[in-house]
């Protein structure tokens, strides 16, 4: 099990000095749809650019 105390103020000090990309990262990366979605994508989907289509699901595709 995690020694992270999710209770814990100081474990989250880092959340003042983020931005709100790395925020949304955060939150993607834990959904269980998109970890699923990422695990079907063969090794070189996952080294390459993904498709277009999967950036769009999962909202990866950002204006610039």
């Amino acid at each position: 099990m995690s020694s992270f105390d999710w209770r814990s103020e100081s474990a989250y000090d880092g959340v003042y000095r983020a931005d709100t990309m790395e925020i949304a990262w955060e939150w993607l990366r834990r959904d269980g749809g998109y970890q699923e979605a990422y695990r079907g994508l063969t090794s070189a989907q996952r080294s390459s650019a993904v498709s277009a289509d999967f950036r769009q699901q999962w909202g990866l595709s950002f204006r610039s």
